[in-house]
């Protein structure tokens, strides 16, 4: 059974950093895309930034400069380092794995998810 489980989520004030952490188990993800992703309250859910396993990256021009996807395939974990968070940042954040090793923006494309956890950036 594929398990993914995030970390990290919280409440900061407006400049403040966040580190999301992914932990995938059941399977191995050495070989596959992973992603984050976000909704906020009333929104579609939108593509954050995007990992390969050979770890090209994709990110959301609205967090270009300011996230920073990483991950470690030793310990089959995704990384999502957020600086110079907004208000408008806020939302509940997701990873995702695909079943390839190709990024792509469109939340369908990815066969598995976690629960989310919650980001509040306070003004």
């Amino acid at each position: 059974q594929v398990q993914l489980i995030e970390s990290g989520g919280g409440l900061v004030q407006a400049g403040g950093s966040l580190r999301l952490s992914c932990a995938a188990s059941g399977r191995t993800f050495n070989t596959r895309a992973m992603g984050w992703f976000r909704q906020a309250p009333g929104k579609e859910r939108e593509f954050v930034a995007g990992i390969s396993w050979s770890a090209g990256k994709s990110y959301a021009d609205s967090v270009k400069g300011r996230f920073t996807i990483a991950r470690d395939n030793a310990k089959n974990t995704v990384y999502l380092q957020m600086n110079s968070l907004k208000p408008g940042d806020t939302a509940v954040y997701y990873c995702a794995v695909r079943e390839t090793d190709l990024v792509v923006t469109r939340s369908r494309e990815y066969a598995h998810w976690g629960q989310g956890t919650r980001v509040t950036v306070s003004s």
